[in-house]
């Protein structure tokens, strides 16, 4: 357990809500200390309390300046923070796995449309960036495109972006043509492979001490969507036999499958699925409990003995439904920047994982430092700092700024430390 000393400090006003305050001037200034030392040293926090007589500090948290006789906890590989926060236990930080793979290939002097067949460059990217940030975790994302390409999709390539299906020409004309596809085979089909390698590289290279997330590309219903283009099967939704367009979804999920065992196979620690076509932003919450839950729980049930995480990721607000996709059985779950993260917390059962959940634009490129400080200040205050794993909301652009890229990860430092976790455990 952390340092600590018994205290009371009378203050004025405080600021709204509970949390954690840094022991600056400015914050000591605001009221005496009576049975303390007469200097609290920087980097130590202490936690308001409400009680009868005011709002108090009770306890006093060193970060910098722990007691001789209680060691501080040993720091882990990343490797090991993940897995620590897998287990449900308490990590010596709250880690951060940025989904940066366009901001990677940018560092490394590519766009992501530059090397999107070159596992090489790719894996090469991921790791020179995960070395120069210091963050624990790599995911391996190419595009929303791969998935639907090895099913038979037209693929549209950008040199400075990323694949995207031709929507326009759709490869279903029916969703009762399903059955004339071939079903993928992700050591063949398209592109599978190349992230497939990028997987396999990077477990070789890093894996031992950082965790590989290898994504599986889309779930069920976003390549359904895909492979019938977005318009037309949102109007299948409302006018197609349901039999049918469950059919449909179960040849989907089966595509998905064969490219997440393939993942683990490669070693991923983990492989995911996105499927944000299936978020309320475009279907209503019972058509997601319809058409979407019970393909991605059928993807994680046919996932059962799996050695790895599975992961869940759906754009947009997810406030209707994040209690459903609690009940999925995934280990993860992906929570955009449009979620609320405290309410994920409480509506999502204590063993699945909630990541997440920056603004990839508002804050990651168009905000500042001192923004992306005070965001993920409020994810973890507002979680508790249980079973999260500090990230973007969603995937981050090459124009990310690096020094923004940079106070996420101190920011989980600042505020996800063990000595801290301990405490909002005791408040809890």
């Amino acid at each position: 357990m952390p340092a600590r000393m018994s205290a009371r400090m009378s203050v004025g006003t405080p600021e709204p809500g509970h949390g954690f305050f840094e022991a600056t001037a400015e914050n000591k200034r605001r009221g005496s200390v009576s049975s303390l030392p007469e200097h609290i040293p920087a980097g130590c926090f202490y936690a308001m309390n409400e009680t009868a007589g005011g709002y108090h500090c009770r306890h006093l948290y060193q970060t910098d300046h722990r007691a001789k006789e209680e060691p501080a906890m040993k720091e882990m590989t990343s490797l090991e923070r993940v897995n620590a926060v897998m287990k449900g236990e308490l990590p010596d930080r709250i880690p951060v796995i940025p989904q940066c793979f366009m901001f990677s290939a940018m560092e490394y002097g590519y766009h992501i449309g530059e090397i999107n067949r070159d596992p090489a460059k790719l894996a090469a990217a991921h790791i020179a960036c995960q070395d120069k940030y210091g963050y624990d975790g790599c995911v391996i994302d190419i595009d929303d495109a791969t998935l639907a390409e090895a099913c038979g999709a037209k693929v549209i390539f950008r040199d400075e972006g990323v694949a995207a299906v031709d929507e326009k020409h759709p490869l279903l004309e029916s969703l009762e043509d399903i059955d004339e596809l071939e079903l993928p085979d992700p050591l063949k089909s398209g592109r599978c492979c190349e992230w497939l390698e990028t997987t396999q590289r990077l477990v070789e290279a890093i894996g031992d001490h950082v965790f590989i997330m290898g994504r599986a590309d889309q779930g069920p219903f976003d390549v359904l969507t895909l492979l019938r283009g977005p318009e037309d099967f949102m109007c299948d939704l409302l006018t197609e036999d349901p039999e049918v367009i469950q059919h449909a979804l179960e040849w989907a999920t089966e595509a998905h499958l064969r490219f997440a065992r393939a993942q683990f196979a490669a070693g991923a620690h983990a492989t995911s699925m996105g499927d944000s076509y299936a978020g309320q932003n475009l279907i209503s919450p019972q058509m997601y409990r319809e058409f979407a839950f019970p393909h991605e729980k059928a993807v994680v049930d046919g996932l059962a003995g799996r050695d790895g995480y599975y992961s869940i990721h759906i754009c947009g607000k997810a406030n209707d439904i994040i209690a459903d996709m609690g009940r999925t059985g995934a280990d993860i779950l992906e929570i955009d920047y449009a979620t609320d993260m405290g309410f994920a917390r409480k509506m999502v059962p204590d063993n699945v994982v909630l990541m997440g959940n920056i603004d990839p634009s508002g804050q990651l490129v168009l905000g500042s430092p001192a923004d992306v400080d005070a965001k993920a200040k409020e994810i973890i205050e507002s979680t508790r700092g249980r079973g999260i794993i500090l990230s973007s909301g969603c995937a981050m652009g090459e124009n990310t700024r690096p020094e923004n890229m940079r106070a996420m990860i101190d920011a989980a430092k600042k505020y996800g430390s063990y000595e801290l976790l301990c405490a909002m455990q005791e408040q809890s």
